[in-house]
């Protein structure tokens, strides 16, 4: 016998995942600030002040990402809602 495990998506689902979009959001932008807050205790030159800036400069990439992965997980509820509404549908 096998075991396939069904996994199904509604629209109750949405929620969660838009929460954990902007909780993600909310903690890098935190992040950011924090990283920031603390190169400003260095001495400009030094060691650690260019580590935090490579940090800052690290962050701020990851952040010009964030619109397309939003994109991505939105268009991908769609397709999946839009898949299993022309299945049940048709077949």
């Amino acid at each position: 016998m096998e075991n396939k495990k069904t996994y199904e998506f509604q629209l109750q689902d949405l929620l969660p995942i838009a929460m954990i979009f902007v909780v993600t959001v909310i903690g890098i932008a935190f992040g950011l600030n924090i990283v920031a807050d603390v190169q400003g205790d260095f001495v400009t030159d030094s060691a650690e002040y260019n580590a935090t800036a490579d940090g800052i400069s690290a962050i701020a990439k990851i952040t010009e990402k964030l619109p397309l992965v939003a994109t991505v997980v939105i268009a991908a509820v769609l397709i999946g809602i839009l898949v299993r509404y022309l299945f049940v549908k048709f077949v």
